[in-house]
């Protein structure tokens, strides 16, 4: 069998449906044989980095390797972004790069390139992922194929890259059974004896701290979906009925209109979740990484006095930042499934929750930014969940629009939230978006993006019209970069260099209809209703929503630096007795 051919029936036996790529001359072969013997759908992308978030997003909804394809040279250092992102939130992905002829490239010899294109891309790529392999004899293709899944699935998942020479891919290889030989998310720490035990007496503990706890309190991370767990950590937490916290990674981890469920922690979290965490006595972390943009940059203000108790499939990440937590290194989907059959029995814990829901309603999302001119992005928020009940997806960008999102869409129990958190690459949700609605089966995604990453990959919107994919595009366009404008307001005293000097953007509803995709305006609060319908009124037709924001509208609230989380700016005011009020009664701070 020919390389490429068996390269293509071991993907379609794995289960993969889609692969992404941008063609180039080393990789044809190999989307050659997908298209010829297999009914992998080819998705053809207008850039390398758009082809990489779309794989990551279709792993991400449906836990099987995303496969994105790059001819050598630019084509590969063009995924670079992708792999990167894919590696910093544990996305399982194969990356495949063409690579030349072995006798065309330098090998050791003193030059800096032999053979046109040649570019060393396993070198490039290994610090950001689980294996970078160049694959030289084609009789190892079979066992690098099965080696490069096992690894993108097991233990913590991650992208894995393989360089496939064009000798690779023409050669005639033995043929042999391709049956898929590992499972997926497997991981020895939750099967073995020595990991049971540690896990009891992990659980023991934590048990007992949570049953006599006053204030306990769950922060959910990115780890959940990434394991698979999303529905054992909702009977988990349900049975407990302790509050529930989450990270931006973890937006989805429960439904917004779950009892237990209170908001987003962190750098620009809500108000009252970050108070929460700053108050609670047992605090019980679950596949989150207590990056700094969680804790904060001074982790002994975190810490505290509390009892504090981290699970996470990565070792390295326990008692990294945040010293002295009781720890589990094991995968989620292990211990909700061990350690949920011993749960303590439920408490109400009523001072505290009455107290929790007190504060949410005293400190309401959309006031933090007080008298908006124009259009308040956090009721526009709350207004597109409530329009989006068809959405499979929310997609979103990085930027100010990103915190709004998180802090204030009202997903329902079947909408995931995808976003890029640990690279933080503007330009992700565009791309992520076909590679979500794909998986999704095409139902449809929503897009939320700011008007400075949206244009870094917009050219995949040609990819949207002519999939015909249903994919609703919010475009909040504040004609600036907002949130590194936020920064230069208070660090260079309102020099605007790049972000507003030297920046702007298109119209994008022409932009829409130079690619033929519907399109709509809006700029005052009270055409927004008559926007979004008009966005909806066909769910199965792609369209584009731009919203005008006022360019000084900020990301509030937001972590004071080297304070605890729970001291916020915009600081509360305060009537007399010292009580938190709204500065007006409309309930506008």
């Amino acid at each position: 069998m020919k390389g490429s051919d068996l390269f293509a029936s071991y993907l379609e036996q794995r289960g993969i449906t889609h692969v992404f790529e941008l063609i180039g001359g080393t990789i044809t072969y190999l989307l050659d044989s997908i298209q010829q013997r297999t009914s992998i759908k080819i998705i053809s992308m207008h850039h390398e980095q758009g082809a990489g978030f779309a794989a990551e997003a279709y792993a991400r909804l449906t836990g099987r390797p995303g496969i994105a394809l790059a001819t050598s040279g630019p084509g590969a250092t063009n995924l670079l972004t992708a792999i990167g992102s894919c590696y910093f939130d544990s996305t399982p992905a194969i990356f495949v790069t063409g690579q030349i002829n072995r006798d065309e490239r330098k090998g050791d010899l003193p030059m800096r390139q032999l053979g046109f294109q040649e570019t060393d891309i396993v070198a490039m790529a290994r610090p950001i992922t689980k294996a970078a392999i160049l694959v030289e004899d084609p009789a190892d293709l079979p066992h690098r194929l099965e080696e490069a899944f096992e690894l993108a699935l097991s233990g913590r998942p991650g992208p894995v890259l393989l360089d496939l020479p064009m000798e690779v891919q023409t050669a005639e290889i033995p043929s042999r059974s391709l049956g898929p030989a590992f499972a997926q998310g497997t991981t020895a720490s939750g099967d073995s004896s020595d990991a049971t035990e540690r896990m009891d007496l992990f659980w023991k503990a934590t048990r007992t701290a949570l049953s006599r706890a006053e204030r306990p309190l769950i922060l959910a991370g990115g780890g959940i979906r990434t394991s698979g767990a999303t529905e054992a950590f909702r009977r988990f937490v349900r049975a407990l009925g302790v509050p529930v916290v989450h990270s931006l990674m973890g937006v989805d981890a429960l439904p917004f209109d779950d009892p237990l469920r209170l908001g987003m922690i962190g750098l620009y979290g809500n108000r009252w979740a970050n108070v929460a965490l700053c108050d609670c006595d047992v605090l019980l972390v679950l596949g989150s990484r207590l990056d700094s943009r969680q804790t904060g940059s001074d982790t002994e203000l975190f810490r505290g006095t509390r009892s504090l108790h981290h699970v996470d499939c990565d070792a390295h990440e326990l008692n990294n930042r945040v010293k002295g937590c009781q720890t589990l290194t094991v995968s989620l989907e292990a211990f909700f499934r061990r350690c949920g059959q011993d749960l303590p029995a439920a408490r109400g814990h009523e001072a505290w929750t009455i107290l929790l829901q007190q504060q949410r309603e005293q400190w309401p999302d959309t006031a933090e930014l007080g008298a908006v001119n124009g259009i308040n992005p956090n009721r526009l928020m709350q207004q597109l969940s409530q329009a989006s009940g068809a959405a499979a997806a929310f997609v979103v960008d990085v930027g100010q629009h990103q915190m709004w999102a998180a802090q204030s869409l009202r997903l329902r129990d079947h909408q995931r939230f995808l976003t890029s958190g640990g690279m933080g690459a503007m330009g992700f949700a565009l791309p992520a978006a076909i590679g979500a609605c794909l998986a999704a089966g095409q139902q449809p995604v929503v897009v939320i993006a700011g008007d400075g990453g949206f244009q870094i990959n917009i050219q995949e919107l040609q990819t949207i019209k002519r999939n015909r994919l249903p994919i609703k595009v919010l475009v909040l366009n504040n004609q600036c970069h907002g949130m590194v404008r936020q920064i230069q307001d208070v660090a260079f005293q309102a020099r605007y260099q790049s972000t507003v000097w030297g920046y702007d953007a298109p119209s994008f509803t022409a932009v829409a209809s130079a690619y033929r995709i519907p399109s709509g305006l809006v700029t005052q609060e009270s055409g927004v209703g008559e926007a979004l319908h008009e966005m909806w009124a066909d769910p199965e037709a792609p369209f584009l929503l731009e919203v005008a924001i006022d360019a000084s509208v900020n990301a509030y609230p937001k972590a004071i630096a080297g304070r605890p989380l729970s001291e916020m700016e915009p600081p509360l005011a305060t009537d007399s007795n010292g009580q938190d009020q709204a500065d007006d009664p409309g309930g506008e701070r």
